[in-house]
């Protein structure tokens, strides 16, 4: 009886399949133009609109989307985390997602802002910097970002997408005061996901 319903399986199975994957790629390239257009409307952005064509990415990859399981850090520890202007920026280890990759456990940290905790925005908001193996080859060599909501968290767990992660605008140009990412998050591989290294010319203030 299943074998002559196998073929009908086969074929929502695979509907099913293709139906994600586009879904998947339409959220990306959403997720993309959204940020090339976010450029154009900050008022304190480094870049217009003949810049964005030195701006590329990483073929989307689903493997780059990492369950992960998120620890709170229970204790209150503030990180004065340098810049690549030379100030410091105080914030708070605010806790830890745990993943796997290549079957080896990873660990990163991720901060929230302790410099104004009253304002909503930093509230909600999570800084997930990081290095990797990438840098100064594929990638820009002062590592990348990752945006995180606090509200998208669910039961202690979540899904990190390194498809979305992206440059500081110190890559683009001087003046800015952009954290250098800790060692904590310094990964011993590549992460080949994201926004590749600026290939336009590096502006001054």
């Amino acid at each position: 009886m299943i074998q002559k319903h196998l073929p009908l399986i086969f074929f929502f199975f695979l509907f099913w399949s293709c139906n994600t994957q586009k879904q998947f790629k339409n959220d990306q390239l959403g997720h993309r133009k959204e940020y090339l257009n976010s450029f154009l409307t900050n008022p304190r952005s480094p870049l217009d609109s003949a810049d964005l064509k030195n701006i590329s990415f990483f073929e989307t990859d689903k493997k780059w989307k990492k369950k992960t399981t998120f620890i709170l850090n229970t204790k209150e520890t503030i990180l004065q985390i340098p810049t690549y202007s030379g100030i410091t920026k105080p914030y708070r280890v605010y806790g830890y997602f745990t993943f796997s990759h290549d079957n080896k456990k990873v660990v990163m940290e991720v901060y929230q802002s302790a410099q104004k905790p009253e304002n909503p925005m930093y509230k909600n908001h999570l800084f997930l910097p990081f290095k990797d193996e990438t840098n100064d080859e594929e990638t820009y060599g002062g590592g990348r970002y990752l945006d995180v909501l606090l509200s998208d968290i669910k039961n202690n767990a979540l899904v990190l997408d390194f498809n979305k992660c992206y440059n500081p605008w110190c890559a683009y140009s001087e003046g800015y005061n952009c954290p250098v990412p800790p060692v904590a998050n310094h990964l011993p591989f590549k992460i080949l996901a994201g926004e590749k290294k600026y290939t336009g010319k590096i502006k001054t203030k």
